[in-house]
């Protein structure tokens, strides 16, 4: 990792994805901001990876918090992981409010930090490494407005990075897209729903799946963008590891 890269925030770090990115930052010796919303689990994690770690409880939607970390804690890595599981079912007994419910969580978030990045500015060299999903190239129809959250966090990655070049402002934008896991709470939600909908159980499900991305992959390839300041604009991650997308 660059040895630049002091300070990184890291949302939706209490679970999943966010807990095995925090802890591979923390082990190439960042200091991580964890933030997510359940106090407990950001406690857990400060208790396995010690003072390499400063967990804050809160709203990672708040856009009032992402300048006031930004501007406490100057890092010069954010990664934006914080999402909520989606609601499961096809579109016709979905309501306009769980539809909607990733566009308020998952693409609001991005929406914030990516804004507050832009206009403190990030310290040239910085980067902002989104979480987007495999989802958004193929959809997802048992679960909500999810696919087109994840994929509009494609679009703001893309958005931002011409605004910080146009700028000459020198920050990275780079989105992850890692396709369906039985390793996060999402991805185990969406294996139950599709296990469900083609009538075999789940253990068959998965192993038809297989090599699906593991948690420890998807750090990975954090640390790898972190590494490469040539790096692709976008990856996906499959269980094979990280290939950058064709423009």
């Amino acid at each position: 990792m660059s040895a630049s890269v002091k300070t990184a925030v890291v949302t939706g770090a209490g679970r999943g994805l966010g807990r095995a990115i925090a802890a591979a930052l923390v082990a190439q010796g960042t200091h991580v901001v964890g933030i997510a919303r359940t106090e407990s689990d950001l406690l857990e994690v400060r208790g396995e990876l010690g003072d390499g770690f400063t967990p804050l409880a809160a709203d990672a939607t708040d856009e009032a918090l992402a300048q006031r970390v930004i501007r406490e804690y100057r890092p010069n890595l954010l990664v934006l992981n914080a999402g909520a599981v989606p609601p499961v079912g096809p579109v016709h007994e979905q309501t306009w409010e769980s539809f909607s419910r990733n566009w308020h969580v998952d693409t609001r978030h991005v929406f914030g930090w990516t804004r507050a990045a832009l206009l403190e500015p990030l310290a040239p060299g910085s980067a902002v490494v989104s979480m987007s999903s495999g989802a958004a190239i193929g959809g997802s129809p048992l679960s909500g407005g999810y696919a087109s959250a994840k994929a509009a966090v494609r679009f703001l990655r893309n958005y931002a990075g011409e605004e910080s070049q146009r700028a000459g402002l020198g920050i990275r934008f780079v989105a992850l897209i890692p396709m369906m896991t039985p390793a996060t709470a999402v991805g185990s939600a969406g294996v139950d729903a599709y296990s469900a909908r083609q009538g075999v159980d789940r253990d068959t499900f998965v192993a038809n799946m297989q090599p699906v991305p593991t948690p420890d992959l998807v750090a990975k390839a954090v640390l790898d963008v972190v590494a490469n300041p040539d790096s692709a604009a976008e990856y996906l991650i499959d269980g094979n590891g990280s290939n950058p997308m064709q423009p």
